[in-house]
C-alpha cells in the first residue's frame, strides 16, 4: 500500500498531511469560514508513496489544498 503525505509549514509549525486528512492548526491568516478552499504553499516535503522530494526548504512549485471546517 503507498503511503501519500506532504510535510506543510504554516504559523510557525510543520504538520504531516495527507489525503482525507483533518488537522487542527493553531493560528490561520485572514477570516475564514466553513467550506472556504485554503491553499498551502510552504510545502517542505511530499512523498508519493514510490519518491520523496524535500524542499531547501521548500519544493519548487508544491502546494496543498484545503477545505476551512471550523473556527
Amino acid at each position: 500500500m503507498d503511503t501519500k503525505f506532504a510535510v506543510i509549514e504554516t504559523g510557525g509549525k510543520q504538520y504531516k498531511v495527507s489525503e482525507g486528512d483533518v488537522i487542527k492548526i493553531e493560528k490561520l491568516s485572514g477570516e475564514n469560514k466553513e467550506g472556504d478552499k485554503i491553499t498551502f504553499d510552504k510545502v517542505l516535503l511530499i512523498d508519493d508513496g514510490k519518491d520523496t522530494k524535500v524542499g531547501t526548504p521548500y519544493v519548487d512549485k508544491a502546494k496543498v489544498e484545503a477545505t476551512f471546517v471550523e473556527n
